[in-house]
């Protein structure tokens, strides 16, 4: 037993072990360790430590104890830091399990980790110190955020003014030719694509692809191997971290807040027959979503729905958020199909569901800005607007009107001569979405134009229709609802003109987005007039499609200066960026007044808003393609 232990008492310590709030995972002390893994069903778990020359073998194995709550739970001197382990747990047959007591598995609360081949991990125990410098947190008001949504190998990967050998890595994102961009285009937090470990699927492998995106976690609490630089990964789990929060403490220092993209509604391992890493193996029943049969009740599209109605499965997000909170001084983060974490033990959406109490109660995780796509993929999975106050909402509503207004209205213009929509929906958008938000006030809603998912800016003015074809999937995959508008040609064209619309059609988009009520998303690329030839699904393209392109170009030049304009503007007019909703009502102390003009100058009238004719601003544009 630990000599550790003997300070406390070895019968206090085992005792707590055995609490259903013992601490998951590898916890080093002096001269050994603690180790607990939560499993509902098993009936018998194994630590087994590897062998140092051949991860193959297993040198010892340690029983785990069953305490309260299938808490399991171990105290060895021969934990120590180094030691590569997994994990075997045994249990009962039946359709909703999948034991195989042979079967090496990875500690859910694993803090490092190492791959030996494309189905062959094993956990790695580290230690996790850290110099920070006296670097704090920015702490940026929500209301002064402007979020830029990026992919930490997409953004850097062929910068030419970052080392070559470190270009797409987390040491390239926190270098000063990063931080400098970012800085000078005025940004306040960058929200980064999943870098908690994750793996492709088989599927993607078999084609030649990866999951570039991310969306496919086998860990969530250890950052990704592959964005680290080649020499930190040749060095082992610990420095791959210490990599991650140097980057972190340097965009810190200079003001900018990292938020991260997280999936915690389904892991890596799929559906029914799908591999087996981790959570299958060690407790089938009480990690996923099933029936009595054993099928899937998966509200994800991705094979496999995480049980929040288990308090468990809450429990294990919420260490790993608090752990990203406190160990690597993440400021906030955007949960992935947010819908399903708030399922309730009936598979229903619960706006007042326990986990979405527990993040805005705990002391820890209420500090960090913590923003919800408000959907999933099951029944009553569309949720906009329905999420409790202190969750702002990716506002789909933002994004599908924006686009109508200064893209489908000009097309049908084009066409027909006629408008859609007119501006009440538009204007609803830039004063904050109230008619949307659950908050009761703008600053519940994340506008954004584009995103990760779907066309690019400037795809989105150039392109009529998606063109996924390097997907391998025949074009059927992606969105073929963009409300996108090509100006008159699909795709490049050396016309003057048409290149001209797009121009003018993308700041309008973009202008909208930075002057209007509510928190401001941009994605990584779009200053720059970035294309991805039509791809409108490039989830598995890590290569120049996805890559953000750092060529001199005088457009695109001249857009990021037009983007960094705006930024700055919003910044120096508080009035693009209240905090409470304005009114018709003369301003007060409280909120500002809000005057509605039409093109012609003069205040707008009742019978104005409900015109959808109302299209003067495109009467000098010519009726044909």
């Amino acid at each position: 037993m630990l000599p550790s232990l003997a300070l406390v008492g070895k019968g206090e310590m085992l005792a707590e072990l055995k609490q259903q709030t013992a601490p998951l995972g590898m916890t080093l002390l002096d001269g050994g360790g603690v180790f607990g893994v939560w499993s509902d069903s098993a009936e018998a778990i194994s630590l087994h430590i590897l062998d140092p020359e051949d991860s193959s073998q297993s040198l010892h194995e340690i029983p785990l104890e069953r305490g309260d709550g299938g808490i399991w739970t171990c105290g060895d001197d021969r934990l120590q830091r180094g030691i590569s382990y997994t994990l075997r747990a045994s249990g009962p047959e039946g359709p909703r399990h999948a034991f195989q007591p042979q079967r090496n598995l990875l500690d859910p609360y694993a803090k490092g980790l190492v791959r030996e081949s494309p189905k062959d991990y094993h956990c790695v125990a580290i230690e996790r110190d850290f110099d920070w410098q006296g670097v704090e947190k920015p702490g940026t008001a929500l209301s002064e955020s402007v979020i830029y949504e990026a992919h930490v190998r997409g953004l850097t990967r062929v910068n030419p003014n970052i080392p070559e050998e470190i270009r797409g890595s987390y040491a390239a994102l926190g270098h000063p030719a990063t931080i400098d961009y970012l800085v000078k285009l005025g940004i306040t937090a960058v929200e980064l694509l999943p870098i908690q470990a994750f793996i492709s699927e088989p599927r993607l492998v078999n084609l030649g692809l990866i999951n570039y995106w991310g969306y496919n976690t086998i860990n969530f609490f250890i950052p990704h191997m592959r964005y680290a630089a080649e020499a930190t990964r040749a060095r082992g789990p610990e420095a791959m971290l210490f990599e991650l929060k140097t980057a972190i403490r340097e965009l810190h220092r200079a003001g900018i807040e990292v938020i991260l993209d997280v999936v915690y509604n389904h892991t890596a391992e799929g559906g029914h027959k799908g591999l087996t890493y981790s959570y299958r193996g060690i407790d089938n029943s009480s990690y996923y979503r099933q029936d009595d049969a054993g099928n899937y009740q998966d509200t994800t599209g991705c094979g496999n729905s995480l049980n929040f109605g288990k308090p468990m499965v809450q429990r294990l997000m919420l260490d790993s958020l608090r752990y990203w909170v406190e160990e690597l001084h993440i400021d906030g983060f955007r949960f992935d199909l947010a819908a399903t974490l708030a399922r309730d033990e009936n598979n229903h959406f619960d706006p007042n569901h326990p986990a979405l109490r527990a993040m805005r109660e705990d002391s820890v995780i209420s500090q960090a800005k913590l923003i919800v796509e408000p959907w999933d993929v099951g029944m009553g999975g569309w949720q906009t607007g329905n999420f409790p106050p202190g969750f702002p909402e990716w506002n789909d509503r933002f994004r599908d009107s924006v686009r109508k207004f200064w893209l489908q209205d000009v097309a049908n213009f084009r066409h027909s001569a006629s408008h859609h929509n007119g501006v009440q929906e538009l204007a609803s958008r830039i004063s904050g979405s109230q008619d949307v938000v659950s908050e009761g006030s703008p600053l519940g809603t994340v506008n954004f134009i584009t995103a990760h998912d779907g066309f690019s800016l400037w795809d989105l003015v150039s392109y009529n229709a998606k063109h996924n074809s390097a997907n391998g999937e025949s074009n059927r995959d992606g969105s073929d609802n963009n409300l996108s508008f090509n100006h008159g040609h699909e795709g490049p064209t050396p016309n003057p003109s048409v290149n001209y619309s797009r121009r003018k059609a993308a700041r309008n988009l973009m202008g909208t987005l930075l002057l209007s009520a509510g928190v401001p998303m941009i994605t990584a690329g779009d200053e720059r007039l970035k294309t991805q030839d039509g791809n409108n699904n490039a989830y598995c393209q890590d290569n120049v499609i996805s890559w953000l392109n750092w060529e001199e170009d005088s457009h695109r030049d001249d857009f990021y200066r037009s983007v960094s304009h705006l930024i700055a503007l919003r910044k120096a007019r508080p009035a693009l960026r209240p905090r409470t909703f304005t009114k018709l009502d003369e301003a007060t102390l409280e909120h500002d007044q809000m005057l509605w003009f039409s093109v012609r100058g003069d205040e707008m009238m009742i019978e104005d808003w409900h015109n959808s004719e109302r299209g003067e601003p495109f009467s000098d544009l010519p009726t044909t393609a």
